[in-house]
């Protein structure tokens, strides 16, 4: 599960993920519709990477909330919709995170929650990624097999990587200007 690069906008429902960042603030795109919108350094912007619950001990990611409503549910949606009232809404998040402090977590923020679980669900970005072990080779030559005729047996052999070409020259503006030359005119 990766919540890199997926924000929150104050004063915006849902939620969007970042596409390009500008001189002066985002280009972002609503995981809802994907329309892309530009967002300013005047709004207030939440990763959701950052975002912590409070528990009984210490604060918690986002992402752990997340994998345990995700266990919880076996992968499925979840049994309650955001906008049920208050009492069953926090029974579900007793009952999927039970150590979450019930002073202050408050009802509108289980409903966000509940509503973020709800569209990174429709995204398929709940899923948990197999990650690569260090040690792990990324891809592995193909082998040919090649029957040895006199002896009849089969011998493997990596297969050998093509040759690397040398990088063709690009031909930009600039180039073209310099090619033309310096066009002059007349003024000292």
């Amino acid at each position: 599960m990766d919540l890199t690069g997926i924000i929150s906008i104050a004063g915006m429902s849902g939620l969007y993920k970042v596409i390009a960042q500008t001189k002066n603030g985002l280009i972002v795109e609503s995981l809802a519709d994907k329309k892309r919108i530009p967002v300013y350094a005047t709004h207030k912007v939440s990763a959701l990477e950052d975002v912590r619950i409070y528990s009984s001990a210490d604060e918690v990611p986002l992402k752990e909330v997340f994998q345990k409503i995700y266990d919880k549910e076996n992968g499925g949606t979840t049994g309650i919709d955001s906008k049920s009232p208050d009492s069953e809404l926090k029974n579900y998040f007793k009952a999927a995170f039970a150590e979450y402090d019930e002073d202050r977590v408050y009802a509108s923020d289980i409903k966000k929650v509940m509503s973020w679980y709800t569209v990174l669900h429709k995204e398929g970005l709940l899923e948990k990624k197999e990650e690569k072990k260090e040690g792990e080779e990324e891809k592995k030559p193909k082998e040919e097999k090649t029957k040895l005729k006199a002896t009849g047996e089969t011998k493997t052999t990596a297969k050998p990587k093509s040759k690397e070409s040398k990088p063709k020259a690009v031909k930009t503006a600039s180039a073209k200007v310099k090619a033309q030359g310096v066009r002059k005119t007349g003024v000292a």
